[in-house]
């Protein structure tokens, strides 16, 4: 009998220790910096000018809807790192010349800051903490998107469309934790 316990008592430390969900930064800092990201984000656009171009460049940015799906249905640690990826691309991608976006820039940097943390405490939960090979397709995505910006000449409209795709993954990443979240 002692041997049965001692058993449980083993496999569910196991258990629980290999698992993303026993994360604690996960469960009690991820919720209130994604919902500061997407509070930023939100103050970026009041401040943002809108302009009918929006539409016709609409067109050519695709959002990867397949990819956060696959994602979905992938393993608690594989959703964490893909999360990872999404926010260091999101960063990687407002770090380029947003001077002709009428963003604040203390705001643009306290979003920043946000994603940034929002990444680094993310991997403290991912247990290999190993190099995992990045998602090409969603590099891919950003790599658009940096191209679309490009051929838009950096535009206050290009940062304005950057920012909704933006604010599209950021929900989506945020949909994707919480589905890992333990219910408080």
């Amino acid at each position: 009998m002692l041997s049965r316990i001692l058993c449980v008592c083993v496999f569910l430390g196991v258990f629980s220790a290999g698992s993303p969900l026993s994360c604690k930064w996960m469960d009690h800092k991820f919720r209130q910096l994604s919902k500061d990201s997407l509070d930023l984000l939100n103050t970026m656009a009041h401040n943002s000018t809108n302009s009918t171009e929006d539409a016709e460049v609409k067109q050519t940015v695709s959002f990867p809807h397949e990819l956060y799906n696959q994602a979905a249905k992938a393993a608690a640690e594989d959703k964490v790192s893909f999360t990872v990826q999404v926010l260091n691309e999101m960063e990687t991608l407002l770090n380029k010349n947003h001077s002709s976006a009428s963003w604040e820039e203390k705001t643009v940097d306290e979003f920043l800051g946000g994603v940034s943390r929002q990444a680094d405490g993310l991997h403290s939960c991912i247990r290999s903490h190993g190099h995992k090979k990045h998602n090409k397709k969603l590099h891919m995505s950003f790599k658009r998107l940096s191209h679309v910006l490009e051929q838009m000449g950096h535009s206050a409209e290009a940062w304005e469309l950057i920012r909704k795709e933006i604010k599209t993954h950021l929900m989506r990443a945020d949909l994707l934790i919480s589905s890992l979240l333990t219910a408080n």
